[in-house]
């Protein structure tokens, strides 16, 4: 992976986060809470799951361990 795709990666994480903070909240208007909830858990996990996967990619390229190459 070289750091554009790093970059990339890491505003879709950022970007399914907040899209699961809408889909809640427009989920309660039209479905209630317990289904908004529901809809909303997928967007959370995977982005989330995403973002833990960048924070201990970019600590093995502080350590030398995986490097990220240069585009």
């Amino acid at each position: 992976m070289d750091r554009s795709g790093f970059v990339k990666l890491s505003v879709i994480a950022i970007g399914l986060v907040v899209a699961s903070f809408f889909v809640r909240g427009f989920g309660q208007l039209i479905v209630g809470r317990p289904a908004a909830d529901l809809l909303q858990a997928p967007f959370a996990i995977v982005g989330f799951a995403l973002l833990v996967y960048l924070f201990v990619r970019a600590t093995l390229d502080a350590v030398g361990v995986w490097e990220v190459e240069d585009a």
